[in-house]
């Protein structure tokens, strides 16, 4: 499937800004055998004094940008074409979980997609010890890390209610996990705090995922938004698998990958620091548009 992507980010702020330093995580990556981005694009309006791009220790490109001049107003935008193709379904080569701790301890390496990079806590990811007696919950003698991951995935999808309103961008999985509430951020965070608390390798990814109106309703511009999911280590033979907690789907087609990190802090699609003693307020509209199986 081929897609043209347009995202608009834009912030307001109370009283004009300046010094801002911002880290941009927004353009698609290209991915041998998942996905390739065709062609794509970063702007900024006003336009940054600096401008670099750059690649970050996960792979993911960013767009470092300095503003030295006051503003009262930021906007960002991605435009992007990018094809992804259909994953090959396989037979279940994954480990059962006892075996696990042997299969990891064989993989050596510390490359960027190395699994000894996301099994311990990272940096909004923490031990729970009320997720981790939850993920033992859906282990049965005899399950394989894939068996294992999907009926977590499953789990939570049935047990979490999407809700925007419920929590923040700087809601913890603790506090998502006692809500049972959230946004894809907060299903994946704990998903992934889950995985670990088991010893399975588990990462965040963040993208975009096409969403298809009701029928015969027309699809609105601006109404698909940057998702997030769950990326699990199975083992040698098997790689990196992805699941969708929000939507207790595995990731395929409609799924668009931005960024993979341990969590949201290394994905973030803006993060940076500025001078202000005001509010701000921010925006987020992001069009996800099929035009032809690829």
């Amino acid at each position: 499937m081929i897609y043209d992507i347009a995202l608009k980010i834009t912030y307001a702020y109370e009283v004009p800004v300046s010094g801002g330093r911002h880290m941009v995580r927004v353009l698609p990556l290209s991915l041998p055998g998942r996905q390739r981005l065709i062609a794509g694009s970063v702007s900024c309006v006003p336009t940054p004094q600096e401008r670099r791009e750059v690649v970050d220790f996960f792979q993911n490109p960013a767009t470092a940008i300095v503003f030295r001049t006051a503003h009262d107003r930021l906007v960002i935008r991605m435009q992007a074409r990018v094809q992804v193709d259909a994953l090959p379904i396989t037979a279940d080569f994954s480990p059962r979980l006892p075996e696990l701790s042997a299969v990891l301890a064989a993989s050596w390496g510390l490359d960027p997609d190395s699994p000894h990079h996301f099994t311990g806590v990272s940096p909004r990811l923490p031990e729970v010890a009320e997720i981790a007696a939850y993920a033992r919950g859906v282990v049965r003698e005899g399950m394989t890390v894939n068996e294992i991951a999907k009926a977590l995935c499953a789990r939570i999808h049935k047990d979490f209610t999407y809700d925007p309103k419920a929590t923040t961008v700087d809601t913890t999985p603790s506090a998502a996990f006692k809500l049972k509430r959230g946004v894809c951020q907060d299903f994946a965070h704990v998903m992934i705090v889950a995985l670990r608390s088991l010893g399975i390798p588990a990462g965040y990814v963040s993208g975009f995922l096409r969403t298809i109106p009701p029928p015969g309703k027309e699809r609105l511009e601006g109404a698909d938004a940057m998702h997030a999911w769950v990326r699990y280590w199975a083992g040698p033979l098997t790689g990196w698998v992805e699941l969708d907690p929000t939507n207790d789907i595995p990731a395929g087609t409609d799924h668009i990958v931005v960024g993979h990190g341990r969590d949201y802090a290394d994905v973030a699609p803006v993060i940076g620091i500025l001078k202000s003693y005001g509010g701000q307020t921010t925006e987020q509209a992001v069009d996800v548009i099929p035009l032809v199986p690829a």
